[in-house]
């Protein structure tokens, strides 16, 4: 073996640093982290804004797509996933929201109720947003900063009041003691600059001499000495490398890429493995099963007035002012997160909770990571917090460097599609109150004429797409189709555990990064045997 660690971590994104720093806390424990990306130096992680630049640029995104989907025309689905240290943290929207508490204690799972994750959301947060307010649910000192909107914006105040309008309540804090309702979203931002895990956490502990990071190095397999787990085989440059771990190996690599990486390792289907030639560890048939994401359509309006982003990047002197604004004061459009307010609503009175979000931009653009209009214009989603279609990850060979194949299935279940289309009317109800009226000259698609179930259903077959959330392909649970236990070592190996947006038994009604954090955060207290 090149090297001998206690632990070796297997991505450096959201949870993959949070490990990093929990495990060298305190001195000797040796520590190596694996990163296929590069270092976090491109000048566009680190600026709010900067996301839509990094949405399908190679050097930073895996720019993944699915396989053609079955429920949407056989459209590919783009998946943009970090690549880079702080992985998606690094190139994600910003958006800051945990979830329901019902999310977590109805993943039935001991150990991972919301009381009992509730300590590590408020370890990770430096929180300095006006939702601290001395309020028990929030945290400060934290490694991850958490902050309001630079500034309020007159499109998103408008929105917000035509919630209330529709019969929605105002909301403030959307990890308070309520999530439903209208208001701006916080984001992870520590003084006008992107916070991602690497910035946060990583990089306070690379100081420490106990922990080795090795970027642009991808992991082929996790090496097995009969069914324990005992290091990594990972690739430096075309060349083969290999690393020893004393304790355990984490693999942090995602809900796309820890399956990948599983099976690679002969962890998985065994039809699948037979299938590539790989030798077989362990018949987990459920290795990449269970996918879950949010899926979201949207609407775009035309503008009255040129208030929007797509009116700054028409001018070169609001170009000018935008750069002045943000270099100087850290606001203007530069420090807009990709969701600058939104809203969790209930599609039905009936329902005790929140089924949808929706994301509220101040620009317009056909497909994200394209161009924006040459309109004024402005953007509202929506996507179903809880859908029950349910996907796949599978490798296509035994190559590393292969992309597996991903499947999402959409729309799937009519539930999924019940949801969206009643979300879609809900949104399109807000967008009508005479809050927006002054700021809507148009709306540009769907357009009015969207009206009946099949109309609408054909629009989100030609154009829905991701929110950007797979999780829950390496679940855990004690049922036969978990991957995991709920200490997030793998059933009936030794050695090795997951943690990371797999181990999910469903996806959180929200934003799924401030979850992933916390995860870490209580399995490297799992991890180092404290109390957890």
């Amino acid at each position: 073996m090149d090297a001998s660690f206690d632990y070796i971590i297997v991505g450096a994104g959201s949870a993959g640093c949070v490990l990093a720093n929990r495990l060298t806390e305190d001195g000797r424990s040796r520590v190596l982290v694996l990163e296929a990306g590069p270092r976090d130096t491109d000048p566009w992680i680190h600026i709010p804004l900067g996301y839509g630049k990094l949405f399908k640029k190679p050097s930073v995104n895996w720019s993944y797509y699915s396989e053609p989907e079955p429920h949407l025309n056989g459209r590919k689905i783009f998946t943009p996933r970090g690549k880079v240290l702080g992985g998606s943290s690094s190139i994600n929207g910003l958006v800051y929201t945990r979830g329901q508490a019902e999310d977590f204690d109805d993943w039935e799972t001991p150990g991972w109720s919301h009381g009992e994750l509730l300590p590590y959301f408020r370890k990770s947060e430096d929180q300095s947003g006006a939702a601290l307010r001395g309020d028990p649910l929030h945290g400060k000192g934290g490694p991850l900063s958490v902050s309001d909107q630079s500034e309020p914006h007159e499109l998103c105040d408008a929105f917000i009041e035509a919630a209330v309008q529709a019969g929605h309540p105002r909301n403030p804090d959307f990890n308070g003691e309520r999530q439903e309702g209208g208001g701006y979203q916080q984001l992870t931002t520590r003084n006008g600059r992107r916070c991602s895990t690497a910035v946060g956490y990583l990089r306070p502990a690379e100081k420490r001499l106990n922990l080795t990071v090795l970027t642009e190095a991808l992991s082929s397999r996790v090496l097995f000495e009969g069914r324990k787990a005992v290091g990594v085989e990972y690739l430096v440059g075309g060349e083969k490398r290999t690393a020893r771990a004393a304790r355990e190996v984490l693999l942090s690599a995602g809900a796309i890429n820890t399956p990948q990486l599983l099976q690679l390792s002969g962890v998985g289907p065994a039809a699948l493995l037979g299938e590539h030639g790989i030798p077989v560890v362990l018949d987990q048939p459920h290795v990449g099963d269970h996918l879950q994401d949010h899926f979201q359509a949207r609407i775009v309006l035309k503008c009255t007035r040129p208030i929007t982003v797509n009116d700054d990047l028409q001018s070169l002197w609001r170009m000018a002012r935008m750069g002045l604004r943000y270099a100087f004061f850290k606001k203007g459009p530069l420090s807009f997160s990709a969701g600058y307010a939104g809203g969790f609503w209930r599609t039905r009175p009936e329902l005790k909770r929140p089924d949808v979000q929706t994301h509220f931009l101040t620009f317009s653009l056909d497909r994200m990571g394209e161009k924006l209009h040459p309109f004024s214009g402005f953007t509202a989603s929506i996507c179903q917090l809880r859908p029950t279609s349910r996907g796949y990850v599978r490798i296509r060979s035994a190559d590393p460097r292969e992309a597996p194949a991903i499947r999402y299935n959409y729309l799937d279940t009519e539930f999924d599609r019940r949801t969206m289309l009643d979300g879609m009317r809900l949104l399109r109800r807000i967008l009508e109150q005479p809050a927006m009226k002054p700021y809507i000259a148009s709306e540009h698609v769907p357009g009015p004429q969207v009206q009946s179930d099949g109309e609408w259903l054909g629009y989100f077959r030609d154009t829905g797409t991701t929110i950007y959330h797979p999780t829950c392909t390496a679940k855990m649970g004690a049922g036969a189709d978990a991957v995991v236990d709920s200490q997030l070592r793998v059933k009936d190996l030794g050695g090795l555990r997951v943690v990371d947006a797999s181990v999910m038994p469903a996806v959180v009604s929200g934003n799924t990064n401030a979850a992933v954090i916390a995860i870490a955060e209580k399995a490297a207290d799992l991890i180092a045997g404290k109390r957890a």
